[in-house]
């Protein structure tokens, strides 16, 4: 497929193909941005709208037992030649792009995924919220806010927000992006999906009435096990069908890059009739969520202070 056939491709269907990047990056930087635009390249040629890779895919979230120098050493600046090259095959294929990278910024470095629209344009920079400060994740600056964008691509506008890996333990977080009106969460990973974060995942799009991407390692990248996955956000078939099997994509543990369909007309108009989410919440009596003041009895002596 040549480059202007990229240009001209339009889904006027309302259909959203995804594609997972779940592979790993190489040790040489050159090599990762070669595996890279070849991921893009070859997702935008199947057909993909978006394109998502694992959480801090730049340096294959190599952190664990390392000296937050050696972080910032591999950390890859917003404008930076590395996001510059990712940003012009957005373009050049015509394909949004959720890349997760580890991210030097003016605030300090932060586990964060930027999302480029069809047009190479910035659409939205998220630095992950919940680090895992039980873990050497604690040295990195967290984000302070879940935001929601309107993502323009070759399948039509989608509103879009993002959840990093151990984002995901949290339910306010998807909830707060709903409430800000998200259709899709992406949501780079980084861990085992094991059945657990499975049916966790699942809860999250039931209870929102919104559609989750995952992008995992593959396994053999340090506890990963693949497992990528789409959950479409309809839990109960049109008409009188019932109940349905909203995991659309559940990929194998091996290499590869997958594909899933997301059908946002019927997603908007389950979303229109259905009785989750916003429709009956009685927030005036959720205060305590709210409350830093509150201990339970099991909680951790070792919090992080918020900042």
């Amino acid at each position: 497929m040549q480059y202007d056939q990229y240009c001209c491709r339009q889904n006027f269907a309302g259909i959203l193909n995804l594609a997972f990047a779940q592979i790993r990056p190489d040790k040489s930087k050159a090599k990762t941005l070669k595996l890279a635009t070849d991921a893009i390249a070859k997702s935008a040629s199947a057909g993909a709208d978006l394109v998502i890779f694992p959480e801090m895919w730049s340096n294959g979230y190599a952190i664990h037992d390392r000296l937050p120098q050696l972080w910032l050493a591999e950390a890859w600046d917003l404008n930076g030649p590395e996001l510059t090259l990712i940003r012009e095959q957005a373009l050049r294929f015509q394909v949004a792009i959720a890349f997760g990278f580890l991210c030097r910024h003016a605030g300090g470095i932060s586990d964060s995924c930027m999302l480029f629209d069809r047009h190479g344009r910035q659409a939205l920079l998220y630095h992950k919220v919940h680090t895992c400060d039980f873990s050497s994740e604690r040295v990195l600056k967290r984000g302070s806010e879940f935001e929601v964008c309107v993502l323009d691509t070759a399948a039509g506008s989608v509103r879009v927000g993002i959840m990093i890996c151990y984002d995901r333990e949290f339910p306010e977080s998807a909830r707060l992006l709903m409430l800000k009106g998200a259709e899709l969460i992406v949501v780079p990973n980084a861990c085992e999906l094991e059945q657990n974060r499975l049916c966790q995942l699942r809860a999250r799009a039931f209870e929102n009435m919104l559609a989750l991407a995952i992008c995992n390692y593959p396994a053999g990248s340090d506890g990963c096990n693949g497992s990528s996955c789409l959950f479409d956000g309809r839990a109960y078939a049109e008409g009188d069908g019932g109940s349905r099997d909203m995991c659309s994509l559940l990929a194998p543990p091996e290499p590869g890059i997958y594909f899933s369909d997301l059908d946002l007309k019927k997603l908007r108009r389950y979303r229109e009739s259905e009785v989750h989410g916003n429709a009956y919440r009685r927030p005036r009596l959720y205060h305590a969520l709210c409350a830093e003041n509150i201990a339970p009895p099991f909680q951790r002596s070792d919090r992080r202070s918020e900042d």
